[in-house]
């Protein structure tokens, strides 16, 4: 058994319960989820999107409330005046350009305002069943720390993970390298002691 397929499944048996931890209940509110998330953190998201989407949950419902409205309910977000404009300007072309409905491929959702690899990625894979790893900055951190890449471009430490990750498995590994990230093997100051991967990290062989 290869380390990678070691790692996953350690990962696996510590957090069980992975899964993407913003709310939402459909692939709409996810995008706008996902957009917002950006340099902020999923529990300031919820916070917010608990009210922006009881008044709108759906692109028309967005273009109706309008660009000012929708800055009152996101103003504690970072950089909420480019992310309002963004969604404005995305929730039309959803509404133009795809009959109202958030598209399913990577080319069609990278075309919207805001809406980058990472964002296309966690929408096609939550909410569409396509295999994909968003590469954010705890699975950037992780691949590194783990052996998975040494790159310093994310997209090639996208790359890097689909090769070392089973494809059935790429969603669930996004997941698990989230919840490591967040909750043990921080940025700063890891929770080293006990981590049942310390065999495989590179940060930890290093501090040793």
């Amino acid at each position: 058994m290869n380390k990678y397929k070691i790692i996953i499944d350690t990962l696996k048996t510590m957090y069980p319960d992975a899964r993407c931890e913003l709310n939402h209940d459909s692939p709409y509110e996810l995008l706008i989820a996902t957009i917002l998330s950006a340099q902020s953190t999923d529990k300031r998201v919820n916070i917010v999107t608990k009210d922006l989407f009881k008044v709108a949950n759906t692109a028309e419902d967005m273009l109706a409330l309008g660009e000012e409205k929708l800055k009152d309910y996101i103003r504690s977000i970072g950089f909420y005046n480019t992310k309002s404009k963004n969604i404005i300007l995305a929730s039309k072309d959803i509404i133009d350009k795809f009959d109202g409905e958030v598209p399913r491929d990577m080319k069609n959702l990278t075309s919207l305002a805001g809406v980058g690899r990472k964002t296309a990625n966690v929408v096609m894979s939550n909410c569409f069943d396509v295999p994909a790893i968003a590469v954010d900055t705890h699975v950037f951190r992780l691949a590194h720390r783990l052996g998975f890449s040494n790159k310093k471009d994310v997209l090639q430490v996208e790359y890097d993970l689909q090769k070392k990750i089973a494809k059935k498995d790429w969603t669930y590994a996004h997941h698990l390298l989230i919840f490591h990230g967040r909750y043990r093997c921080k940025a700063q100051n890891p929770i080293c002691t006990d981590c049942q991967l310390s065999d495989y990290c590179n940060y930890y062989k290093k501090k040793s």
